[in-house]
């Protein structure tokens, strides 16, 4: 289980930086998407060996690149708009 913890944790680095690299202007500062990438893939990795039992190191590390990628792109911004305050909130 550690080594499937720490694999995780380095697939989840590893999107975080590859995320940051081509979608940076996309994206929120770093300091928010490597916490995100690596927490969601501890996450997947979490999921998927609860869901499969220990022995399966490559369905876990899927599992935990799965989850991951699909936590960072929740934090994708859309091309072309800005965020504005409401007036509400000024």
């Amino acid at each position: 289980m550690i080594w499937e913890s720490i694999g995780a944790a380095v697939l989840g680095l590893a999107l975080s930086w590859a995320a940051l690299r081509s979608l940076a202007d996309r994206l929120p500062s770093g300091r928010v998407v490597v916490p995100t990438g690596a927490l969601g893939a501890l996450f997947g990795a979490y999921l998927t060996h609860a869901a499969l039992g220990s022995g399966h190191l490559l369905a876990t590390l899927v599992g935990a690149a799965s989850v991951g990628a699909v936590t960072l792109s929740l934090l994708i911004r859309p091309r072309g708009r800005h965020l504005t305050r409401s007036a509400a909130a000024q």
